[in-house]
């Protein structure tokens, strides 16, 4: 293979609160009115203490099973810091999608903000979370993909509703059946692989994925689909309507639980192969995430192991199931999520992991190595938000200015804390691809900032000579910050070309077309209100982020100058902003109600251009 695959963050997804063993029915109801009489047995055999249902109290969906596997896609892209345009193939893997028809990989597409980009459905049950990886992990090892998600995700309890039985006249719930009931439960993960290790923090490096299929020397164990798993049985699209295939029970997922004990020898025996081959070597193996589905078969695989010279020590065994529970194909991704943040791995661990499957007999095993450090991302508090300081001549329209451009300011900058690239940049995850977009896309709107600046000064009388004047020296200060911005983006290897030639996001076409518009109207003092905006985030933001992305990027000055510059900078330009407005009330014709007008809409202005510079910065890479 021409590279190597890492997985470089995991996302989790677990749907509401944590649901203990006493609050299940609530959940998925009393069958007939009564209480399970096998429940509290099956409980105790499997450990499960708590687990998460997408299912509230009357048995509503509280959301699908692609939105779990998009909410846990973004948590893994937000930890990687990978942007959506990155992206360029999804594979799934789940036991039921939400619809029988398109694939899984296509809905949980639909909810996420990637481009175009591959897809691929992996439908099993657990073991079709490893099926999404493995192809994942071998088109970006091959060089045909550099970044890839896998997901595993499952919505098992709607499958367990009282009320689909209940509409079977059932008044009890065959043991093969009702097994499951108390196994399964909901949830999503999510990997994000990548061609390299993750710059800050541990990544895992896919060592290799086996996997091998036994259907051919057994019969279904867990199915759904028909009335029982011999041969030769009618399948549910045979019976003459759905509703007959539903009243024989043929659509209730089942488990054939006296096969059971035959996936635990299978999958040892896949163990026991792949030492033979070398690639496992129990005592090298530092960390063992088995995806049991019960507690009940751990012991019975320790032995396993134990006979035949492969065991692996006590300590070694990580699992979450009793917390999290069986989430089928999610599982590994969710137990995986787990250990890599726990702060109990160290560089060169090797974790094997271990995905064996009742459907018809699938075993999985993967060996990943812990590369990198488990050194902390550093994380930067956001700063008290409080309004740029506005030094104006005492008089009560300036007072009740200040007060609300300081309203809009405090609105700004709080909302601005949830935008994505700044949330990474306080979260310490920043990456160099985030910052490279960063800059091309602020490039093309400042490139408008002095056309729109001198626009409204050419618009401007000459009875105003003081603040048209203020204007033009601000447009003489702002004319060349676009080259500032260039010369960034060139020092951090790229081709001038590239951001020269480069798009407005949809942000910054909004925010450029309402300068420009605002700026070709008689006298548009209103602008004052976006100068506010606009230098304000200069004087009282550039620096800081600046500061942040150079410590966590390691950048040079020269290629962080544009926010460290406009840091200190805009101090000056914000004093040609005070000095215009100074200047406003003292235009020949200005009386109270005039004023209170101007300042009416210098307000909506600093209001509008605030929502359309956030709007920005949440479009980067979005043209």
């Amino acid at each position: 293979m021409k590279n190597a695959a890492y997985i470089t963050a995991i996302g989790a997804y677990l749907p509401n609160g944590p649901i203990g063993n006493e609050e299940m029915e609530d959940y998925l109801g009393l069958i007939a009115g009564k209480k399970s009489r096998v429940k509290d047995k099956i409980l105790k055999q499997n450990g499960i203490r708590t687990r998460h249902y997408a299912l509230n109290k009357t048995q509503e969906s509280t959301h699908t099973n692609a939105e779990m596997a998009a909410l846990a896609c973004r948590e893994a892209m937000d930890k990687a810091g990978v942007r959506p345009a990155e992206v360029d193939l999804l594979a799934t893997g789940t036991t039921q999608g939400d619809l029988p028809v398109p694939g899984f990989a296509s809905m949980v597409h639909a909810e996420l903000p990637l481009n175009s980009c591959e897809v691929a459905s992996f439908q099993s049950v657990c073991a079709s979370g490893m099926m999404a990886l493995k192809h994942a992990c071998l088109q970006v090892k091959g060089g045909e993909k550099h970044t890839a998600l896998s997901v595993g995700s499952e919505f098992a309890s709607r499958l367990f509703k009282h009320s689909r039985f209940e509409a079977q006249g059932l008044t009890s719930v065959p043991f093969d059946t009702e097994f499951l009931r108390w196994m399964l439960s909901d949830g999503a993960g999510a990997f994000v692989i990548q061609d390299r290790p993750a710059r800050q923090g541990l990544s895992l490096r896919v060592d290799w994925i086996d996997l091998a299929s036994h259907a051919h020397a057994y019969p279904a164990c867990m199915y759904t689909g028909m009335r029982d798993n011999r041969n030769g049985s009618a399948t549910w699209l045979d019976y003459p309507d759905y509703e007959s295939a539903s009243q024989q029970g043929a659509l209730n997922l089942k488990q054939d639980i006296r096969l059971l004990d035959k996936v635990v020898q299978q999958g040892v025996s896949h163990y026991f192969n792949l030492m033979e081959k070398g690639m496992i070597v129990a005592d090298e193996v530092d960390w063992l995430c088995c995806h049991y589905s019960s507690e009940f078969f751990k012991k019975p695989i320790q032995d396993l192991m134990s006979k035949g010279g492969g065991a692996i020590p006590e300590h070694k065994w990580f699992s979450n199931l009793q917390t999290k529970g069986n989430t089928g194909a999610a599982s590994i991704y969710i137990m995986l999520e787990e250990l890599l943040y726990s702060g109990k791995l160290k560089e060169g661990d090797r974790i094997l992991c271990m995905v064996p499957e009742s459907g018809r007999f699938i075993t999985s095993f993967m060996q990943l190595r812990v590369m990198g450090t488990d050194r902390k991302r550093k994380a930067y508090a956001p700063r008290p938000v409080e309004s740029p300081e506005l030094v104006l001549k005492p008089s009560e329209i300036n007072e009740k200015l200040v007060r609300d451009l300081a309203r809009v300011w405090i609105d700004f900058e709080t909302n601005l804390l949830q935008v994505p690239v700044i949330r990474m940049m306080h979260e310490g995850n920043m990456t160099p691809e985030w910052y490279k977009l960063l800059l091309h896309d602020l490039r093309q709107q400042v490139i408008d900032g002095s056309q729109w600046i001198s626009r409204a000064a050419s618009h401007i009388d000459i009875d105003l000579f003081d603040l048209r004047s203020a204007f033009i020296r601000h447009t003489a200060t702002e004319h060349k910050d676009y080259q500032l911005l260039e010369k960034n983006f060139m020092a951090l290897g790229q081709e001038a070309d590239a951001i020269r030639t480069g798009r407005k996001n949809i942000g910054s076409e909004a925010l450029s077309a309402y300068m420009f518009q605002r700026a070709s109207r008689p006298n548009p003092v209103d602008l004052l209100g976006a100068m506010f905006i606009i230098e304000g985030i200069g004087k009282r933001l550039a620096g800081n982020w600046g500061r942040m992305m150079q410590e966590q990027l390691e950048l040079t000055d020269e290629q962080v100058s544009f926010f460290t510059y406009h840091g200190v900078a805009d101090e000056n330009h914000f004093h040609h902003l005070e000095q215009a407005i100074n200047t406003l009330w003292e235009m020949p014709g200005m009386n109270e109600e005039r004023a209170q007008a101007l300042a009416g809409e210098i307000v909506k202005t600093a209001r509008t251009v605030a929502r359309l510079y956030r709007m920005q910065l949440e479009e980067l890479g979005n043209y």
